[in-house]
């Protein structure tokens, strides 16, 4: 019996296989597309969630420090501080609970800011809304940024409905303001 026409087949779905895996190689989306991408300053970006196969491109881009204020999900970013270290940057995960966001979170946030801000950051969460307004109260309360100024970035991911929607983010600006002014 030839066995011939069976290596054959066998030999045709091997390099098929092969072709197909190096179709599927697809480079990573530009940093720019992740949702709600914003360029603070120079040393400063902040964004929604990034995806793992972006992560390199950051540290192509010169960030040192990743900064997550979303807290942690199985699906989303898991593995993210793996790949970040892997990378060669610095990761720091502020795991910020959406409903019920704390003068505590702000305190380490700031604390992190302050300890990192002779390098070049990027500060996300599942959709930059947390992010947005804790980079304001920074920028503002530290920082000393005009709230005009500052609040651009924030303008640029909220919109009027949101923050009627999710009161307890205007709730934590105000509760700040108060705590973390001057005398």
């Amino acid at each position: 019996m030839n066995k011939t026409p069976f290596v054959l087949v066998g030999l045709l779905v091997v390099v098929s296989g092969a072709e197909s895996a190096v179709a599927q190689q697809v480079p990573p989306a530009e940093l720019t597309t992740v949702l709600n991408y914003v360029e603070i300053s120079e040393r400063l970006t902040t964004a929604g969630q990034i995806a793992y196969d972006q992560i390199p491109l950051l540290r192509e881009d010169g960030y040192e420090v990743v900064v997550n204020l979303a807290t942690a999900d199985q699906e989303r970013n898991s593995l993210e501080g793996f790949h970040v270290t892997s990378s060669g940057m610095s990761y720091i995960h502020i795991p910020v609970v959406w409903e019920e966001p704390q003068l505590s979170d702000v305190r380490i946030f700031f604390d992190v800011m302050e300890a990192n801000k002779d390098r070049k950051l990027f500060v996300h969460c599942i959709a930059n809304m947390r992010v947005s307004a804790f980079v304001y109260l920074y920028r503002t309360l530290v920082e000393g940024v005009s709230d005009e100024d500052a609040r651009v970035g924030m303008d640029e991911v909220w919109t009027a409905d949101q923050w009627r929607r999710f009161g307890q983010w205007s709730n934590l600006i105000e509760r700040a303001q108060r705590e973390f002014s001057g005398p």
